[in-house]
């Protein structure tokens, strides 16, 4: 398994590189690109880190696990549900989702993202896997309010910070059958497995290709499992997959 990041030095600029040890080895490129290193090395624990991702397109997977449909009072659909999240709502690891409308209900789903790695349309489900770059932990924060009253997805997922991502991306890793959960405030709330999943990310990798082009460095979530609940100030959030480093994220209310 090889890890990757975005990374600062103390608010300055933002630079990608891999993580090797204590040291980060500083990429010419965003790693998604391409993986030649400029020969520098830094201590990763002087370093903030960023946002690992910076997708031409941010697309979410809807109903891929059968016990959060029935949470959910839906019904499968028979094909993947996606839709696309804005890329300002991309949060950072150990930054502070903010709840846009604090009197709505406002839920944390936590989900595995897939990254991108080559230009893909119209890609068959047994090359899928061929053009994915690698993959991270992400969370999809949804208005219920809004989702209800619009039946759509767009706006009440896509509010600046509603989409978290971290800390890390991760290549050359088997992601078939994962632990992934989430804890809030220490408990947890949502404990599943990647082999769970109704699509599998090569199904869902194939059938966006088949809708549009994928590029490199786009992110797809693949879908949350049941014990979705609302988050509210104060909350400390903590999702995990597998042995990963977990994503934390604390919770306030937006000024307006």
């Amino acid at each position: 398994m090889r890890t990757f990041g975005a990374f600062s030095a103390k608010g300055g600029t933002l630079f990608y590189g891999e993580v090797i040890g204590d040291e980060v080895h500083v990429l010419r490129n965003p790693f998604w690109l391409d993986l030649e290193a400029t020969g520098g090395k830094l201590d990763r624990h002087d370093l903030e880190i960023g946002v690992p991702v910076s997708p031409s397109k941010l697309i979410a997977v809807g109903l891929n696990y059968a016990e959060h449909i029935a949470e959910m009072k839906r019904t499968p659909l028979g094909t993947p549900l996606i839709w696309f999240k804005a890329q300002t709502s991309l949060l950072a690891h150990k930054q502070e989702i903010e709840i846009a409308f604090p009197e709505h209900q406002t839920d944390f789903e936590t989900e595995l993202a897939v990254v991108i790695g080559t230009r893909a349309k119209n890609v068959r489900v047994e090359h899928a896997r061929d053009f994915i770059f690698g993959y991270g932990i992400g969370e999809d924060i949804s208005d219920r309010d809004l989702q209800k009253s619009e039946k759509q997805f767009g706006r009440c997922k896509s509010f600046d910070t509603y989409t978290p991502m971290g800390p890390f991306v991760y290549s050359n890793v088997d992601v078939a059958d994962l632990e992934i959960t989430l804890r809030q405030n220490g408990e947890v709330k949502q404990r599943a497995r990647t082999s769970q999943m109704i699509y599998s990310v090569a199904d869902i990798v194939s059938f966006a290709s088949q809708n549009l082009t994928l590029l490199p460095g786009d992110v797809i979530l693949t879908g949350t499992p049941s014990g979705v609940g609302p988050i509210r100030a104060g909350d400390e959030l903590e999702a995990r997959i597998g042995d990963w480093p977990p994503l934390l994220n604390r919770v306030r209310n937006a000024a307006r």
